[in-house]
Parts: structure tokens; C-alpha cells; sequence
């Protein structure tokens, strides 16, 4: 990776930043994206699926960083990798755990590094892949080697998508859709379900083939701000549920 400036996206508590690492490859023409799911005894988000990523250090020189560091932390991925080449850095999404996540995007073009990754059991349980456009039309996935309807890991009645619409009193009654995407591993939904339509959408140049968002459901994150405000609530507790996933791409 070349040297670049510091990147802050926000005035938020240094304490409250972190960042994830979506880790775009292509595999027999697909473009695919690395996930895991986390392990079953981390007191946070147990068995759900994730990007590598998680919480700024100190030592970190920019949010670019932490997403590699990380990622090497997690599931081994080599720091300085020749092979990667980061692309560009979402708007950051909101945490229910309060902490401003940014999405740093990167293309892998050896998908054979891959082959050396391995899980930290301390935080990782399995590492696996999905075809990002998947995550605008559920149908690609039927050709994945996809967990049993009824299981563990899809405990869900519906083949490959499941939506729940919730209203959030505290939000003025705004509705969110919480969207779940059936896989090879465990189901992928909620935050990392929101950052990987807004990455699919980029890349792919269209929106879902489903409704993706529930009716009255705040879109802008400007609109969120401002219903937060009206409500007199302070922004640190916005949740993923409700961060809106369109926004600004910052290029590196």
C-alpha cells in the first residue's frame, strides 16, 4: 500500500472509531467478498457474520490501517500485501455498539493468498466467501453450497432472503427493514448486510432486486441527524439498525 494521509472521518471519540475490511476477489468471473463468522465465545456479536475490522488503536496510522491490521489479526491476511490494492472508503456506518465503523474497500488480485488464511480461534470460527452481488439479487446464491433452510445457521422458512420490518419509538416512529442473506456459513445480516449492499450497489451500478427499504424508513443520513435532533436524542445512540446505507465514497 502507498503512503497516504491521515484518514478521519468524523470528530466522533477516537475511542468509538473502528473500521472493517471489505476484501473484494474474483473467483471463475464472480466478484466475491471475504467474510467470517464470529466466534461463539467473544462476548460481542457471538456466531455472526462479519467483515474483518474492528476498533481504531493508537498505534494505527489511519483508519486504512486498522482495517489491515485487523484483517492480519483475524484471519492472517499479509500486511503489505502486493497483491491488494485498496480502493476507495465508504461513509461511515453507525454501530449498535456505538462505534463509527468505515468501510475501507480493496481488491485482492491473487485470490490464491486466500488459501493461507487462517481463523484466530479467539475471534474467528470459520472464514468463507459470497458473491457480492448476491446481495442484490439473493437468487445468484443457489448455486452456493448453502446452510440447510431450518438450521442453526438459517433457522429462517424462506430460501434465501428474510426481512423483519421493526418501528423504532425512540426514532419518531421510523421503520427499519433488517435484511438476512442465507450463505455457506452463518447468515449475513445486519451491518454487514447494510455496508455490503452499499459496496454491491456501487459496483454493480443498480439497486436490489427487493425492496430494500420498509415504508417511512429514514434513507438520508442527513434526515437521520435531523430526526435525531428533533427528537432530542444524542447521535451516539443511533444504532446500525437505523443508519441509512447510501452515501459517500471517499477515493485513495
Amino acid at each position: 500500500m502507498n503512503a497516504r494521509k491521515q484518514t478521519c472521518p468524523t470528530s466522533y471519540p477516537s475511542t468509538k472509531l473502528a473500521a472493517v475490511l471489505v476484501l473484494l476477489f474474483e473467483r471463475a468471473g464472480e466478484l466475491r467478498v471475504l467474510l467470517t463468522t464470529r466466534s461463539k465465545s467473544l462476548r460481542s456479536h457471538p456466531g455472526q457474520t462479519a467483515l474483518p475490522g474492528g476498533k481504531v488503536d493508537p498505534t494505527d496510522v489511519d483508519i486504512i490501517a486498522t482495517a489491515f491490521r485487523e484483517a492480519n489479526e483475524e484471519v492472517g491476511l499479509p500486511l503489505d500485501c502486493p497483491d491488494i490494492y485498496t480502493l476507495c472508503l465508504l461513509r461511515p456506518f453507525l454501530s449498535s455498539s456505538k462505534l463509527f465503523v468505515t468501510p475501507v474497500v480493496a481488491f485482492l488480485t491473487e485470490p490464491s493468498v486466500l488459501e493461507d488464511l487462517k481463523a484466530n480461534p479467539t475471534e474467528v470460527d470459520c472464514i468463507f466467501s459470497h458473491p457480492l452481488e448476491a446481495i442484490l439479487d439473493p437468487s445468484i446464491a443457489r448455486k452456493e453450497p448453502l446452510v440447510p433452510i431450518g438450521s442453526e445457521h438459517w433457522p429462517y422458512e424462506v430460501e434465501l432472503h428474510s426481512t423483519t420490518d421493526t418501528v423504532l419509538s425512540w426514532l419518531n416512529d421510523a421503520t427499519y427493514r433488517m435484511h438476512r442473506f442465507r450463505s455457506s456459513a452463518s447468515p449475513i445480516k445486519g451491518l454487514t448486510s447494510e455496508i455490503l449492499t452499499a459496496t454491491a450497489e456501487i459496483a454493480f451500478a443498480r439497486p436490489p432486486t427487493y425492496e430494500r427499504y420498509a415504508g417511512g424508513q429514514i434513507k438520508e443520513f442527513a434526515m437521520l441527524y435531523r430526526t435525531l435532533k428533533d427528537a432530542g436524542i444524542s447521535s451516539q445512540t443511533l444504532t446500525a439498525a437505523s443508519t441509512p446505507a447510501s452515501g459517500a465514497v471517499t477515493p485513495v
